[in-house]
């Protein structure tokens, strides 16, 4: 088993160097992502994220929305806020409030520093679990080499598996991209009709800047990158 896992290292390590070596600090000079939302193949939203550095710390805001409608109807109304802080590459605190037509979820997170832990108040968990695991905002790269990520709306603890499928090109808003493909899927007994996690993930090969998003759930769902700027 030791030697599966070591000759695994060293291939991944070949094939995307960069995912192994990078860490938040390599988005330092970020200003901004900007996505829209699709739902089969319809704009329904936005998702903005701002990145501001300031020395040793990265603050990351981000607000997002998206309405889906039929015959005129509001079925689902959401928006979100969150907060990232990261220091010297770990992070901090992240909080988050976000509204599912009237239904309110919430994440407060702190670093424990002394225990090496993450201190919890979220409205699906309250507790404390490993400073290692990350939240899935899905922008920081980091979180395909992460067994367990946090969810970013309800602070769920979701063990995950993940799965490399290539190198791929893809074109977004009529520019062509060298994309690093990968699969998401919850690590858990459940069907898979039920997991949280079962999503698909392409990251830019130079940049590693997240490029798109899909999954399925009562119908096809798309996080598309339109804009981004540097500072």
């Amino acid at each position: 088993m030791r030697k599966i896992i070591v000759f695994l290292t060293i291939f991944t390590s070949i094939l995307f160097p960069n995912f192994l070596s990078s860490h938040v600090n390599h988005y330092g000079n970020l200003k901004s992502l900007e996505y829209e939302i699709y739902l089969n193949n319809e704009l329904i939203g936005i998702h903005v994220f701002n990145f501001k550095t300031d020395k040793d710390k990265l603050t990351v805001t981000s607000k997002g929305y998206f309405k889906v409608k039929k015959l005129g109807i509001d079925l689902m109304n959401y928006r979100t806020t969150t907060q990232e802080i990261y220091l010297n590459g770990q992070l901090n605190s992240f909080i988050s409030e976000t509204f599912q037509n009237d239904k309110r979820k919430y994440v407060n997170l702190k670093l424990n520093k002394n225990k090496k832990l993450f201190d919890i108040d979220g409205s699906s968990f309250k507790g404390q679990t490993d400073s290692n695991n990350i939240i899935g905002s899905w922008w920081n790269h980091e979180i395909i080499n992460k067994n367990v990520q946090i969810s970013a709306v309800s602070a769920r603890i979701l063990p995950q598996k993940v799965k490399f499928l290539g190198k791929k090109k893809i074109t977004l808003f009529d520019k062509t991209h060298d994309a690093l493909k990968f699969h998401f899927l919850s690590n858990d007994n459940e069907p898979l009709k039920k997991k949280k996690i079962n999503f698909n993930l392409w990251y830019e090969e130079e940049s590693l800047l997240w490029l798109k998003m899909s999954y399925e759930k009562l119908g096809k769902w798309e996080y598309r990158l339109k804009n981004h700027a540097f500072f």
